[in-house]
């Protein structure tokens, strides 16, 4: 199992020479697991600090408190061989295929480069790049052209390919599909797909498209201003909102039949989300909730992650009266 436990994520922001650096808060406080096999999905509006979370689970920025766990042991309690085997077991794709590959390498190299690192060389090597190319729908003869001879989603593959060539446990996609081509993401996401259940890999899959993380994943974590607002699975998510939050994203999916849609009376989110920097006290989400923003609690007291009346866990002081469409009643 890939854990994290109370991740939080702290970048200085400077205003000027004199004045003291301010806190940006990009994850705050996200405890979450992906167990082997499953396929889990984070979603949420741009900033609200998905990217950071994957980065820091990957070690890749720094934690300013909290812990990552691969298999019970924190990551940064691996040293040496075992450290080698970590970074095996999880690898990562990210939204830009061509700045995952390194323009001055044919194909061949870079699918090598991961093996040599871990100590696999000669025929076998060859051998493994040759597979796992043939599993992303690319052919051998590739593996001596260069990057910018391929197109976008040809790119996507091979750095598909690239972060499976070491056989991982976990796959961390970040906006993998975003973009691809309509036709391109479809291909891409089916191919992810395929290789979840015939290798049986856990991937947590990052994305604004709601659709496409309904489509892979059998558990969703929604998260606003860097903190999780409700998780759960898929189809509760769906069908059953508990969170404000969640209910305005699922709102802003266009249904494909133009009468319904017209019909409809989706909830619309007044206003920006709040600066990270100087986010609002008590519940970060209440500025722009219909059941919230009026709330003396919401304004004052931060909600706990908490089981919901939905089977799913959420974040909010009227997750009852969200599932059961009641408008707000305000204390004050």
């Amino acid at each position: 199992m890939l854990e994290t436990q109370g991740l939080q994520v702290t970048f200085p922001v400077r205003q000027g020479l004199l004045k003291k650096p301010l806190a940006l808060k990009a994850v705050d406080g996200v405890t979450l697991s992906l167990g082997l096999g499953e396929a889990l999905g984070v979603v949420g509006e741009s900033g609200c600090g998905k990217s950071t979370l994957l980065r820091a689970m990957l070690g890749l920025v720094p934690l300013h408190s909290g812990t990552v766990l691969l298999d019970g042991i924190p990551i940064e309690e691996w040293h040496g061989s075992a450290k080698k085997l970590c970074k095996s077991r999880l690898q990562a794709i990210f939204q830009d295929p061509a700045a995952s590959l390194d323009p001055r390498q044919t194909i061949q190299q870079s699918l090598l480069e991961p093996l040599a690192v871990h100590g696999q060389r000669g025929h076998a090597a060859h051998e493994r790049v040759t597979l796992v190319l043939q599993q992303v729908g690319l052919r051998p003869e590739a593996l001596e052209r260069y990057p910018h001879e391929f197109s976008g989603g040809q790119c996507q593959r091979i750095a598909i390919a690239r972060a499976l060539v070491l056989q991982p446990r976990y796959l961390l996609c970040d906006e993998a599909v975003s973009a691809l081509d309509v036709s391109v993401k479809a291909q891409i996401i089916n191919l992810l797909l395929h290789l979840h259940r015939v290798t049986h890999l856990s991937m947590l899959f990052i994305s604004h498209d709601l659709m496409v993380v309904r489509h892979i994943s059998s558990r969703i974590i929604v998260m606003y201003l860097g903190r999780v607002m409700e998780e759960g699975r898929t189809e509760d998510i769906f069908q059953h909102p508990a969170h404000p939050y969640t209910k305005a994203l699922l709102d802003a999916i266009l249904l494909p039949d133009p009468r319904r849609e017209r019909a409809r009376k989706p909830m619309l989110l007044p206003g920006e989300p709040p600066s990270p920097i100087a986010p609002p006290a008590g519940c970060s989400f209440h500025p722009r909730c219909p059941w919230g923003h009026k709330e003396l609690r919401c304004r004052e007291e931060r909600p706990l992650l908490r089981p919901g009346p939905s089977q799913t866990n959420v974040a909010c002081h009227f997750a009852e009266q969200v599932i059961s469409g009641k408008p707000p009643v305000y204390s004050e």
